[in-house]
């Protein structure tokens, strides 16, 4: 038996044990059709949730593109991973000068899916501003095809990048390596006089990857 009172719903039923029970829900009325309050409410929770899920996916999609900039502010903020030219520039004769060293460091390494051999002939060197110097790499295709690949290079501190000068690198451009051939890289370069004098070490860093797939289907 049913009897609607006052907005709720009584309900009558008998138990397993033969008594007499009884229990109301808070009822809405909406034109012609009633709705009991609990699937209300399970209806704007999940309403609610969807809401929720949409902004976190837009969130997510919009902390994507942002992270460039923010990469290139932290790179600004904390001297790390400059970016390099990536082409030839001009070579131009500056002063040097003599009454200052600055240590160079050269580091090598690969992305995990490149198999090939990549070193540089010097792990550091002491140069003089303003002259220019040469150094060489070492790279090395280990399969039996040919690869084509690309070595991708940074600057740290980030803010010795723009005072970094390349006149010749392999980096450039991508490498076409014959099955196992080996390859001397050289890199020809300069450190801008004008750079603070703070700054005692500078790291030229590279990573090479294998780019073949990629270049194959261009």
């Amino acid at each position: 038996m049913y009897q609607v009172k006052h907005g709720y719903k009584e309900e009558e039923y008998i138990d397993s044990t033969g008594f007499n029970h009884s229990r109301c829900y808070y009822l809405c009325f909406c034109g012609n059709e009633s709705y009991f309050s609990m699937n209300q409410s399970v209806t704007q929770k999940n309403a609610r949730l969807v809401r929720t899920l949409i902004l976190i996916i837009i969130g997510m999609f919009g902390f994507g593109y942002a992270l460039v900039p923010l990469y290139d502010v932290l790179c600004d903020i904390t001297g790390l991973n400059g970016k390099v030219e990536a082409s030839a520039v001009k070579e131009v004769s500056y002063e040097v000068d003599k009454n200052r060293e600055v240590t160079v460091e050269f580091m090598t390494s690969l992305n995990e899916l490149t198999p090939m051999v990549f070193n540089s002939e010097m792990k550091k060197m002491k140069i003089h501003p303003g002259q220019y110097y040469r150094v060489n790499f070492y790279a090395e295709n280990k399969t039996d095809k040919v690869m084509i690949a690309r070595a991708i290079p940074s600057i740290s501190p980030g803010q010795a990048a723009e005072y970094f000068k390349k006149t010749e690198c392999f980096c450039f451009s991508e490498q076409t390596f014959k099955a196992r051939e080996g390859r001397t890289l050289p890199v020809r370069f300069v450190v801008d006089p004008a750079l603070p004098k703070e700054y005692k070490t500078v790291t030229l860093a590279y990573t090479f990857f294998d780019n073949t797939e990629i270049s194959v289907q261009k």
